[in-house]
């Protein structure tokens, strides 16, 4: 980590947990090529405040503040009020960086000095660090882009400007899933959002991660994104009216796909009740969803697990 006068980048590590991931996560960081950097962590309540203090310790000058839990998105907040840089990061406590990914997105802002936000690809990784989906992000062209979905951008591969992130209000700390996808649709009014293509974020799915708790995710995309639709629609904005409403489509083919996977490894499991109760769940959540699917299918546009990574945390793809 550099002196606060040279910080270009503020990362931001929300824990509630001193998990088994967290040090090779700020590991990562330590091994970044650009230096130019400064670590914050918000302990969220977790019950070992001196693990998470170690971890941190393997960067240098490294901020550690601890507070009573308020979820992600207001302990989030909290480490963007001390950050000094002019690009915002933000580190799971679980996931990992290639050594290039702070550098190769500062070069991506540098040739685009209208730039407000960026993203870059990202590999979905299991418990043991192995590559289950290999990074399959793509550029997009415009704010509809991002409304529909088109392409995986969530926390962990997105850097966003600290000024615009103040002035749109930061994370929402009303919401524990899809805070993400919320910050983003409101950033991504102020200006473009940029593509740096190399896979420099992988992104860890393992059992105790909360991308599981699908029923409370395809609530909160669907929340987010009807929200932001009204709003586009009082602007007059036809277009990206258009746009979420095939983001809403989306949601529903997700919710489908989602509660059929549970169902099947419910069935498996002799749990015959929980298995109808999931597909009762998405009848009653998004009773498009299922023919929309169908009918995509009919087409060979078959759901993948990539899939579900580009909605998991509120992504977009």
């Amino acid at each position: 980590m550099t002196a606060p006068e040279s910080v270009l980048v503020s990362v931001i590590v929300a824990t509630n947990r001193a998990g088994e991931f967290l040090d090779e996560a700020i590991g990562s960081l330590a091994a970044q090529s650009e230096t130019r950097y400064e670590l914050i962590v918000v302990d969220d309540g977790s019950p070992d405040p001196t693990a998470v203090r170690q971890a941190a310790a393997a960067v240098g000058g490294a901020v550690v503040l601890r507070q009573a839990p308020g979820g992600p998105a207001a302990a989030r907040n909290a480490g963007v009020r001390r950050a000094r840089g002019r690009w915002l990061a933000f580190l799971d406590d679980d996931d990992r960086w290639h050594p290039d990914r702070l550098a190769a997105q500062l070069a991506r802002f540098d040739a685009d000095a209208a730039a407000v936000a960026g993203y870059c690809g990202m590999r979905t990784i299991d418990a043991r660090g192995e590559v289950l989906i290999d990074a399959d992000q793509v550029a997009v062209d415009d704010e509809a882009d991002i409304a529909r979905r088109r392409t995986g951008i969530i926390l962990p591969n997105l850097m966003v400007r600290t000024d615009v992130f103040t002035e749109v209000g930061g994370f929402d700390p009303a919401l524990r899933l899809a805070e993400d996808l919320d910050l983003l649709l409101r950033v991504a009014q102020r200006g473009p959002v940029v593509f740096e293509p190399r896979p420099l974020v992988d992104y860890r799915t393992h059992g105790d991660n909360v991308t599981r708790r699908f029923r409370s995710l395809v609530d909160a995309i669907g929340g987010v994104l009807r929200r932001h639709r009204a709003a586009a629609e009082t602007r007059g904005e036809t277009a990206l009216v258009a746009a979420f409403d095939e983001s809403l489509r989306k949601n529903d083919r997700y919710a489908w796909w989602a509660a059929g996977r549970a169902a099947r490894a419910s069935w498996a499991e002799r749990h015959p009740a929980t298995a109808v109760g999931h597909l009762c769940w998405a009848l009653r959540t998004a009773p498009a969803g299922l023919l929309d699917g169908l009918r995509r299918r009919v087409r060979a546009q078959t759901p993948t697990m990539g899939a579900e990574r580009g909605l998991i945390d509120g992504g977009l793809s």
